[in-house]
């Protein structure tokens, strides 16, 4: 961009599309639980929503990147959407059939577009200004992810998790026609408002190779994005953390139910997590770069998500759940901190390094199915947490010593 002064208009667009992926992205812990009793599923059944949603990205981020090298950011983001749009309108099918799998195909087409929308979404907000305050701006976009989810899930959960359940399943999943019929015409509605917008400004590939700060001088004599250890430490890293974000967010519903509370309470739950990491955004603007560096904060981030881990586990009823939403203040600016770091020094392999960073929240497909394993085999929805320290503590290796790696 030839001027990175003037990007707070790009900025404002982007961050409505943040606020979109969070409502359709967050809505997913309110679907398990709804799935879960219209289909009589058990815990890893439930969790195949989140491993439908979330797997698209490991198979669609390469073709993703492929795609952008012809359409450019701005028409990247209008596809996703419309590739968005289309999987919400298979809802509509799926519960008129009462088909489960159904369903997962229309929250796969879902991934595919978001798939696309991340990938071109977060290098552009990366890029578009200095790279030092990368994690401020994406906090920033963080805030209207989360609030979006916030919404959708005291929206839509008050559509399909309030009141008495219908004895006829077909009649239950009705309920999901008129919310995603809406979503599909406001996907539409913002497809065309990218397209046509004139404030999106193209990053051309030789602006991507400029150095956009002083923290790592440019590097020309690597030919493959496999060179850049900072890079596929920052995938697995990414993978634990998409993982452990989406078991906070998504299972505590469910887990809330596990303990005992009713329904009508428990489909709240998934807020708190979602208000805790909208207070850790906050904090980490405020915080980042002026007080405190993004790798510091990703250090604190990730110790501060084990000790809370731990104590979710041998703590009790609203204790218990409260430590797993204040995961999300814990998770909040693992994100943001990550992205930076794990494209310092690309250059010219941006966008097929934020490829192979997409592929990583496939982690939110794997991990809570394997949560969900877990739960179901040693009968224990609240044990089943330890699977959260290892990766926190692979986060904490990142933040350390992995981001520092300039070769192998």
């Amino acid at each position: 961009m030839n001027n990175k002064n003037n990007y707070l208009g790009p900025l404002l667009i982007i961050g409505v599309l943040f606020f979109v992926m969070g409502f359709v992205t967050w809505v997913n812990g309110t679907l398990i639980t709804f799935f879960k009793k219209a289909f009589g599923l058990d815990n890893t059944s439930s969790y195949l929503v989140t491993f439908a949603f979330f797997i698209s990205y490991t198979v669609m981020a390469i073709p993703s990147s492929m795609v952008l090298k012809k359409t450019g950011f701005k028409n990247g983001m209008s596809l996703g959407l419309l590739i968005m749009a289309l999987g919400t309108l298979i809802f509509i099918p799926a519960a008129e059939m009462a088909s489960y799998a159904l369903f997962l195909v229309g929250l796969f087409t879902i991934g595919i577009g978001l798939t696309l929308l991340q990938t071109a979404s977060n290098p552009y907000v990366t890029i578009l200004g200095p790279r030092d305050s990368a994690a401020q701006r994406i906090s920033i976009m963080g805030i209207a992810n989360k609030s979006a989810g916030i919404i959708s899930q005291v929206v839509i959960g008050s559509l399909l998790l309030s009141g008495v359940a219908a004895t006829d399943p077909i009649e239950e999943l009705d309920k999901v026609t008129v919310p995603y019929l809406i979503l599909t015409a406001i996907l539409i509605g913002l497809a065309l408002l990218i397209r046509m917008s004139k404030g999106m400004v193209e990053v051309s590939e030789e602006e991507e190779e400029k150095p956009t700060t002083g923290l790592t001088e440019p590097v020309v004599e690597k030919t493959s994005v496999f060179q850049f250890p900072n890079l596929v430490l920052g995938v697995i890293a990414l993978f634990c953390y998409v993982g452990v974000e989406v078991i906070a967010g998504d299972t505590i519903i469910n887990y809330g139910v596990s303990l005992g509370f009713p329904e009508e309470e428990a489909r709240l739950f998934g807020t708190y997590t979602l208000a805790g990491m909208m207070f850790g955004y906050l904090l980490g603007i405020v915080l980042i770069p002026k007080y405190v560096s993004q790798q510091a904060y990703l250090i604190f981030c990730s110790v501060l998500g084990i000790v809370v881990t731990i104590a979710a586990i041998f703590s009790t009823g609203f204790t218990s759940v409260l430590c797993i939403a204040i995961l999300g203040f814990a998770n909040a600016v693992i994100w943001p901190a990550l992205w930076p770091l794990a494209l310092s020094g690309l250059g010219k392999f941006t966008k097929i390094a934020s490829a192979f960073l997409v592929m990583g929240i496939s982690g939110g497909a794997i991990l809570p199915l394997v949560y969900g394993g877990l739960a179901d085999s040693i009968g224990s929805t609240q044990q089943a947490y330890w699977l959260m320290v290892p990766l926190y503590l692979f986060m904490l290796y990142f933040g350390f010593i992995g981001h520092k790696k300039k070769s192998w």
